[in-house]
């Protein structure tokens, strides 16, 4: 929503009062990390906290919930955990208006809580990372609020002509002078050319990785600097800072760094800039591969060709939180299960770290009727009736509906599952070095039949999937190539909508 000129002194006194911000400056303890070298290649599940579990019995996920969680997710295979946003926000649900850097929202926990969450995790060798907003806070933050902080924020005394950033005009016009807001006037942008600002955002990232957090998700990232109503995306200031700020994460010993940039995904995810980025587009081709129809033979050639021209260092996704990236697999799959599971072989062997959304792993459908990305956030559907989110009080939110049908405790008996193929195809990731951080080599798309191959060492493997609807024969496998996937089959010979991985070490061709 985009506010539009008003009073501001008059509407932040409407606002509910907000507890003064730690401003302290946080000095930098580096500290070992617990987690194997290499964790940040295995598979994440993207988590909205809010809808995981709820251990508190008022029908909103927290903390302490998750962390009661972390079994399934070991069993299922995941390396690393991204949060969505945890911090203090005057939203409450999205998350991503902040308004204070170094608290826990309140309906989560504490900060209690979440070192016994870290530890937990690192207990199972899962690593975390968590969602921070350096681009712009809440209005209702106190930051935005306190005058003496005016120049932490962007402000013009006239109101600037001309603009249109995201379609709609990013500058809200006040007595005291217009502020800008990339995603509207109720998340006004940070200054972050003023040291200051800069450096309170540096303090409240040490702050997190002291605790012993394992890296972020850096939200947002092309929008940190504008330099005019033409220049407002993408500049190289924005790629500059980004980079500055990886180079704090990571003089913290094994931590990972993952940046949202729509723009321009590749280019952000190179050392000089994030080092890694959501690969925005690869969904897109790994859904349509998948789908029958016009178009899906196109979808698989831009499959193979994708790690031709992106750096390996990728994230991958097949949707997120955000409904722009696409609405939940189920949905746009139309519940066709086998076609499923063909696009998650796509990302989950191919290279980049693969983000899971929490609930793609059991095909949970998205809620209809609802405004945003409210229908791609209901709770976890861990059982048939709910109660396995919340036994003592209605959800924040409507469950799936096909929660009954598809949920863990109903998939785990079933071996051809949803459930189970990400299970298997996450333990060829993490049994296979080479699956999980290798070279691309040889990838092929021939007609509907996808091939690639990845290399580490003395370590092959080779991946094949046919999208088609009749069977496929693949020619020139490596001479002693040994069927990994699945347990029984012809290698080289794929029937309709069926994935083979196949271990070729120190085979020839």
């Amino acid at each position: 929503m985009m506010l539009r000129s008003f009073a501001l002194s008059a509407l932040i006194a409407t606002l509910p009062a907000q507890a003064a911000p730690d401003l302290a400056p946080v000095p930098a303890r580096p500290s070992p990390s617990s987690l194997k070298p290499g964790w940040e290649h295995g598979a994440f599940m993207e988590i909205f906290v809010r809808g995981y579990q709820d251990s508190n019995g008022d029908g909103i996920g927290d903390l302490r919930g998750l962390t009661r969680r972390l079994d399934y997710l070991k069993e299922l295979g995941i390396k690393g955990i991204w949060l969505m946003p945890i911090t203090a926000s005057s939203d409450h649900d999205h998350g991503y208006a902040t308004t204070d850097y170094r608290s826990i929202e309140r309906d989560y926990g504490s900060l209690e809580d979440f070192d016994a969450l870290i530890k937990a995790a690192h207990a199972r060798g899962i690593g975390v990372i968590i969602d921070y907003v350096l681009n712009h806070a809440s209005l209702q933050s106190p930051l935005f609020q306190d005058p003496a902080h005016r120049d932490w924020f962007v402000w013009q005394e006239q109101m600037p002509m001309g603009w249109e950033v995201l379609d709609h005009n990013p500058w809200t016009a006040t007595p005291s002078g217009s502020y800008y807001g990339t995603f509207g006037g109720h998340m006004p942008d940070f200054n972050l050319r003023n040291p200051a600002a800069l450096e309170y955002h540096f303090s409240s990232l040490r702050f997190w990785l002291n605790r012993g957090l394992d890296g972020f998700r850096l939200d947002a990232v092309p929008h940190l600097i504008e330099n005019d109503k033409e220049h407002w995306n993408d500049q190289p200031e924005s790629r500059a800072l980004t980079h500055d700020v990886q180079m704090l994460i990571k003089s913290y010993p094994q931590r990972h760094v993952v940046c949202e940039a729509t723009a321009n995904p590749a280019a952000y995810a190179t050392p000089e800039v994030c080092g890694s980025a959501f690969g925005f587009g690869f969904q897109e081709a790994a859904i349509n591969a998948a789908k029958t129809g016009k178009g899906q033979a196109e979808a698989v050639q831009k499959l193979a060709a994708y790690f031709t021209q992106a750096p390996l260092s990728m994230a991958t996704m097949l949707s997120n939180h955000d409904i722009f990236a696409g609405h939940r697999v189920w949905d746009q799959l139309q519940g066709d299960e086998a076609r499923y599971k063909l696009a998650a072989a796509s990302y989950l062997l191919m290279p980049g770290t693969p983000f899971i959304y929490y609930g793609e792993e059991i095909g949970m459908a998205g809620l209809e009727g609802l405004p945003g990305d409210q229908p791609i956030r209901a709770p976890m559907s861990w059982d048939a009736d709910g109660q396995g989110f919340s036994k003592s009080h209605p959800p924040y939110r409507a469950f799936s509906p096909n929660g009954a049908t598809h949920n863990p405790d109903v998939e785990r008996k079933n071996p051809d599952s949803l459930l189970n193929f990400y299970k298997a195809m996450l333990g060829l990731r993490n049994s296979r070095a080479s699956i999980a951080e290798g070279s691309y080599e040889s990838p092929r798309a021939d007609g509907l039949v996808l091939s690639f191959q990845r290399r580490l060492g003395k370590e092959l493997s080779m991946v094949v999937i046919n999208y088609g609807e009749s069977d496929a024969d693949v020619a020139g496998l490596p001479t002693g190539a040994k069927l990994l996937y699945p347990s029984k089959a012809e290698p080289g010979h794929l029937p309709p909508h069926s994935v083979q991985v196949l271990a070729a070490d120190g085979a020839s061709q």
